[in-house]
């Protein structure tokens, strides 16, 4: 994790959390392409939907929250609104993978 910088102006603050929304935007682009990969390793539609699998995620990334001093239960929003949204994408890459 990313040392804290200790800011000296309000304008300081806002762009470190400018570079930090950056860093998470790009790490979202980043996981988004490994679920595509993914898509191409799986054998069926009920495969992508693996609740077990997410179940594990949601769980992990709650655990980490709460040692962070965050709140998991934005964590565990997040999470969800991501992974449902990157199911959709895998199952749209599962289809066209399938397809060629």
């Amino acid at each position: 994790m990313r040392q804290i910088k200790q800011c000296k102006t309000l304008q300081e603050a806002r762009e470190e959390i400018d570079k930090l929304d950056y860093d998470i935007v790009s790490l979202i682009a980043m996981r988004n392409e490994y679920i595509k990969q993914i898509a191409h390793f799986k054998n069926s539609i009920d495969e992508i939907k693996a609740q077990d699998r997410i179940d594990d995620i949601i769980s992990r990334v709650r655990a980490q929250a709460i040692s962070l001093g965050l709140s998991p239960n934005l964590i565990n929003d997040l999470y969800l609104q991501m992974i449902d949204t990157m199911v959709e994408s895998e199952i749209a890459e599962f289809k066209n993978a399938k397809s060629l």
